[in-house]
């Protein structure tokens, strides 16, 4: 049902740099709403330094996650460092020593990854952060997987739920972090995190769809 190789992660990496960069003023501008404002600067700072410690390198998928994740852990502000270097860092353990990832292993490796975030971050669905929209993608990823799509059409499910849960934010009243400190003033505004979760995700999707499609021309070309 479709898989790419391990050793393709760098385009999987490249994807999740630009994606940040291309928005660091839209998530600061939303941050700035009921948080710091910083969030599109602290992720930029985070994302661009890990580019820049990967530059030149040859590197798998895991490999390429466990960076990202210990650089975004250890070198950015803010409460988003650790939930994304976490995040980052389980999902690419399942990855670990894999010459190929399908959906099943990607499956487990979201799986790890939303439950490492859920246990840290003390947050639950509903309280307007990110595990708003990592949950209902990962159950999108599983319910579409369960119903025999392909690898594809399952990330295609992650990817429009992931923008439908970020904007289902915004109704939301904030019950976790700085933003929970002004009540029903916080609804009516999307989160930031939730926003650059869908943003991490939905490009994840756009990078490895891209990988699989080239991956199934060559299998065809193969056989013909």
């Amino acid at each position: 049902m479709g898989s790419f190789a391990a050793a393709q992660g760098r385009e999987v990496i490249e994807e999740l740099v630009r994606s940040i960069q291309e928005n660091t003023a839209a998530l600061s501008e939303i941050d700035g709403a009921i948080g710091d404002g910083d969030h599109g600067i602290n992720m930029n700072k985070g994302f661009t330094l890990c580019a820049q410690r990967l530059a030149g390198s040859s590197y798998d998928l895991a490999a390429g996650f466990s960076t990202l994740g210990t650089v975004l852990l250890t070198e950015i502000g803010g409460a988003m460092g650790p939930l994304y270097g976490t995040f980052f860092r389980e999902l690419a353990k399942p990855a670990k020593g894999q010459e190929r990832i399908d959906g099943a292993l990607f499956e487990r490796m979201l799986a790890q990854a939303t439950d490492a975030v859920a246990a840290i971050g003390g947050a639950h669905v509903g309280d307007k952060s990110l595990l708003d929209v990592l949950v209902p993608s990962l159950e999108a990823l599983k319910g579409s997987r369960a119903a025999g799509k392909p690898f594809a059409e399952a990330l295609a499910a992650m990817s429009e739920t992931a923008e439908r849960s970020k904007e289902g934010t915004r109704e939301m009243v904030a019950r976790i972090g700085r933003a929970s400190r002004l009540g029903e003033r916080s609804r009516g505004v999307l989160d930031a995190g939730a926003t650059s979760c869908a943003l991490l995700l939905r490009a994840m999707a756009t990078a490895i769809r891209r990988l699989l499609s080239r991956s199934d021309y060559s299998d065809y070309k193969r056989s013909i």
